[in-house]
């Protein structure tokens, strides 16, 4: 048995690496930390055991990671299973503590995962996400990841590779939603979406900068702009014409723009607005020609879970 400042030490020493792997896997700075503690909880009341004859941890990093990982498992499905949904409308209370306690570390994080890798990560079951996380981010090997989710390892393997053809876009969807303005599936291919993403990565720095002229010069003259009524101030039209109309409503949603990031939305290059990391607005847009001719602001819950969502490939 370890000496409690010792064993105190040895876990301090993992305490970064857990809470990645604890961020990743349930997308909130808070929930993560709770995580990391109940872990040093289990590690202390397992070390204590020790002392009376119980099983010693041989390996302990391996074994931190596992019951970290146990712990955000069961946290996913509890949080399934009480249908809580932190898709759209108002910021979860948990999430904007998070990001008032310390927004740059919370900053940090989201730049380090990737803001639409956790808008994606959020679409998966809890085992998915867990096998996922640990494989592809902490090369974590399946033998040991199959008795977390409780599956076979090959299995695990399966799951894996499920939640990456998700994550990938690569998987293809059987039904169009009906909220789709953009393509219909998630097969559309690099060379297609090329040219449509560079302006959608050209509207979205614009619009991070506030810069009119640079986006009146990637606005079509006869541009639309549809929005659902959440995502505007009360009593703001849901659809406005024209780039110098649109262009200044963009210049005044700079603040939005801050917690955007590109992504692929029914398989088109598009924007997704995640505060904290959770999908708040979706961007779809129609590009001809160098140009935007029309995009959609989706706000209303249902109609963003409806949506395809995948990480653009770099």
């Amino acid at each position: 048995m370890d000496e409690p400042a010792e064993l105190a030490d040895r876990f301090e020493a993992q305490r970064g690496r857990l809470r990645g792997v604890a961020y990743r896997m349930l997308g909130s700075l808070a929930e993560a930390d709770d995580a990391v503690q109940e872990t040093w909880l289990r590690l202390a009341r397992t070390d204590a055991g020790a002392a009376d004859g119980g099983e010693r941890i041989e390996n302990l990093p391996a074994w931190l990671t596992t019951v970290v990982s146990r712990v955000c498992l069961d946290m996913l499905r509890t949080r399934a299973s009480r249908r809580e949904d932190f898709v759209g409308g108002q910021v979860p209370d948990h999430i904007a503590a998070a990001e008032a306690h310390s927004p740059e570390e919370e900053a940090l994080l989201i730049e380090s995962v990737g803001r639409a890798l956790l808008v994606v990560l959020d679409t998966l079951t809890p085992a998915e996400r867990v096998a996922f996380v640990l494989h592809d981010s902490f090369a974590v090997p399946f033998d040991r990841i199959a008795p977390i989710v409780e599956r076979s390892t090959a299995a695990t393997k399966k799951l894996a590779s499920r939640a990456r053809g998700k994550v990938r876009g690569t998987q293809a969807t059987s039904t169009t939603p009906a909220t789709s303005t953009t393509s219909t599936t998630s097969t559309t291919s690099t060379t297609e979406s090329a040219p449509h993403r560079h302006v959608v990565e050209a509207f979205l720095a614009a619009a991070r900068g506030g810069d009119l002229d640079a986006l009146l010069a990637v606005l079509a003259p006869d541009v639309v702009r549809r929005a659902d009524p959440a995502a505007l101030p009360l009593g703001a039209a849901t659809e406005i014409h024209g780039a110098a109309a649109v262009a200044r409503e963009t210049v005044l949603l700079t603040r939005n723009a801050q917690h955007a990031a590109l992504a692929l939305i029914n398989g088109a290059p598009g924007i997704v607005v995640a505060p904290g990391g959770r999908l708040l607005l979706a961007l779809t847009l129609t590009v001809d020609s160098g140009r935007i001719t029309s995009y959609e602001v989706i706000a209303a819950p249902a109609r963003l879970r409806e949506l395809d969502l995948a990480v653009l490939p770099e």
